[in-house]
């Protein structure tokens, strides 16, 4: 049986154990090497080659209590790596990185056929249902609270009421990744017992929040899945499927919103030219060095 704590469905020895303080929290915490990478793009080792692959682990890891972060590449997010020394560190710090965007997944494919296109929209509903499985309880921080609060009813539901969600928290707009209300939502996540955390904020945000949370030594996984709560929830509409599989989900999303993404695809343009060139280069050595 569950029952409505705050914002949260907990089950009652759930609610209890969430007394414990977080210095506590901290000791359970254990925080692992990373994993040997299947392919490197940019520098930027991916380690998930997979969503098998990714749920698998992240559960795995999950249930030891283990504190991690998990961060989705794309190109975005290797254009702010070029700027940002804080989500520089945050993925240099991440024990786990999946292959987001299509152009990442298909580089590193050169490098490592198995490798599929891994997003955070794809990894959120089939982690719930894992968790939901193993007794795992997770946690929701980040969008909206109508979007929180819908998001837990659907995933409720699409768990036939299995799954144990052990708090949500929408934080207010400004949020400081390192002020005070960080401290907070960090001490409330150590506390609650869960094992899953989504951080549902966009990058940069969710990724430094992330890594402030494992450096902090809380006992749980950090999985950065941007809109993902908006999709499960219905108030945002993802791509078709056929866009997904041809690797055009970007241009569903330019439609919808031009003038926000417009200048942000154009710079994630050429950096996919710039590693498409990269590429193009080592495969004629590798050419020439074999007929040598």
């Amino acid at each position: 049986m569950t029952f409505l704590w705050g914002h949260a469905w907990v089950k009652p020895e759930l609610a209890r154990r969430s007394m414990s303080t977080t210095h506590q929290k901290k000791e359970s915490g254990t925080v692992q090497p990373k994993t040997v990478p299947n392919a490197v793009v940019d520098g930027w080792e991916i380690n998930l080659p997979t969503p098998r692959h990714a749920i698998d682990a992240l559960i795995k890891a999950a249930s030891k209590a283990e504190s991690f972060a998990c961060l989705t590449l794309n190109l975005d997010h290797l254009v702010k790596l070029k700027t940002s020394k804080a989500f520089h560190r945050a993925y240099k710090s991440a024990r786990f990185i999946t292959a987001d965007g299509a152009p990442v997944a298909s580089i590193a494919r050169r490098q490592s056929p198995e490798i599929m296109r891994t997003t955070g929209a794809d990894l959120m509903l089939p982690l719930c249902q894992e968790a939901a499985n193993n007794n795992i309880p997770i946690y929701l921080f980040g969008t909206s609270d109508q979007v929180l609060e819908k998001t837990a009813l659907q995933l409720q539901k699409l768990t036939d009421g299995k799954l144990v969600i052990a708090g949500m928290i929408s934080p207010p707009q400004g949020f400081d990744m390192d002020g005070a209300g960080a401290d907070d939502a960090l001490q409330k996540i150590g506390q609650s017992g869960a094992r899953l955390c989504f951080v549902l904020l966009g990058a940069p945000k969710q990724e430094l929040f992330a890594d402030r949370a494992v450096r902090a030594g809380i006992g749980c996984g950090f999985i950065c899945v941007g809109a993902a709560a908006d999709f499960i929830a219905g108030h945002q509409v993802r791509a078709p499927h056929f866009l997904q599989a041809a690797g055009m989900e970007w241009l569903w999303r330019l439609a919808h919103n031009p003038r926000r993404l417009g200048i942000r695809y154009l710079q994630c343009a050429l950096v996919f030219a710039r590693l498409g060139s990269h590429e193009l280069l080592r495969s004629g050595r590798r050419l020439i060095n074999r007929s040598l």
